[in-house]
């Protein structure tokens, strides 16, 4: 059977073990494959069996890199860059998705791994920032690390350049670095979809109807408010950003517990 290889990173106190774990579950319900789940964490208590633990470097452009983000457009965090390296996973056999810890998985991801061979896929951007416009979104990537080191390369030989680059934007840096290079291909846009755009219910509806799940959907992402633990029970807001409980996601999210 074939591989499928994905990895989270997981760093300070905003998402607790079990964003680890649920994210590696709802994987293994979507994937007809044999399931390698990483994660880079500088905490791995409370992850469950199945996650290969990585940990979280120290980068020796460090101090330059976050120098430089001072003074960039967006003051992001670039901990995913260690994400890049070539020699992250020695024994790793093919491409890797990187899902951010926001997500909930609704669909196969084969398809994710099997979209484009040897291009680096991301959804396109769906609102660009006037700080630091993205071609592409972060929150689920596909990348090979033997094919794409440039992501690494530039940012430890150059980080001053490569922060410039993305305005002090992971996904901008990695959007903008790999349409330099001529390897960007976007995921198509039913495939990765977002909670906020994409399945609430537009004013006044929100308030009365349950969300909706897009029919082609892979992954939701929950980008901003609300997120996964807010939205199950139905999120309390102002009037335009309310929504009615979502059984969909419990059982996407949440899974055997629900």
């Amino acid at each position: 059977m074939p591989e499928i290889n994905c990895i989270c990173i997981k760093f300070g106190t905003a998402y607790g073990p079990e964003y680890v774990n649920r994210l590696r579950a709802g994987l293994a319900r979507n994937t007809t494959s044999d399931l390698r789940f990483f994660c880079m964490t500088d905490d791995a208590s409370g992850t469950g069996p199945g996650v290969e633990l990585l940990p979280l470097p120290k980068e020796p452009f460090a101090e330059r890199m976050l120098k430089a983000m001072e003074t960039a457009p967006k003051r992001g965090r670039l901990q995913k860059i260690s994400l890049f390296r070539p020699d992250l996973i020695p024994d790793l056999n093919g491409p890797l998705l990187v899902f951010d810890l926001d997500v909930a998985v609704v669909g196969p991801i084969d398809d994710l791994r099997d979209f484009a061979p040897g291009r680096l896929c991301m959804r396109r951007e769906w609102k660009h920032s006037s700080r630091a416009p993205s071609i592409g979104h972060g929150s689920v990537e596909r990348f090979d690390p033997k094919m794409h080191s440039y992501l690494y390369d530039f940012m430890a030989r150059d980080p001053e350049a490569a922060v410039a680059l993305g305005g002090g934007s992971e996904q901008t840096y990695t959007s903008a670095s790999a349409v330099r290079a001529g390897d960007f291909q976007p995921f198509p846009n039913d495939w990765i979809t977002s909670f906020k755009y994409d399945c609430r219910p537009m004013r006044p509806l929100n308030l009365f109807v349950e969300p909706h799940l897009p029919a082609n959907a892979r992954v939701v992402c929950f980008h901003g408010r609300p997120k996964m633990d807010e939205a199950v029970d139905g999120y309390r807001s102002d009037p335009l950003r309310s929504t009615r409980p979502c059984r969909w996601l419990r059982k996407a999210w949440i899974g055997d517990d629900a």
